[in-house]
Parts: C-alpha cells; structure tokens; sequence
C-alpha cells in the first residue's frame, strides 16, 4: 500500500545575494538612452536619405 509519509526529493533553497539595483538602474537607464538615440539617429537618417534620393 501506499505510504503517507513524502520524502523530500529536493533540498533547502539556498538563498542567493541580493540584487544590486543600483547597478540594475543603471544599466536599464543606459539601455533606455541608447535605443533613444538609435531612434533619433535612425529618423534623422531618413529624412537626410528622402532629400538625397527623392522619389
């Protein structure tokens, strides 16, 4: 028959080090200017490019 008692497969969970956030701040601030610039970068370009080959 099917005992009651359920071994433990799996051990404690162990608790990593607390994330930096200001590290993580700082990385999202950065990515966040960076596709604002390649934004701005790439609409300029298009702009230039339609005086330049005009249809």
């Amino acid at each position: 028959m099917a005992t009651k008692h359920r071994p433990e497969h799996h051990s404690e969970p162990r608790l990593e080090s607390p994330m930096d956030y200001a590290q993580h701040e700082g990385t999202y601030e950065g990515f966040i200017t960076g596709v604002k610039w390649a934004a701005i970068i790439s609409v300029i370009s298009m702009v230039i490019l339609y005086f330049l080959i005009q249809p």
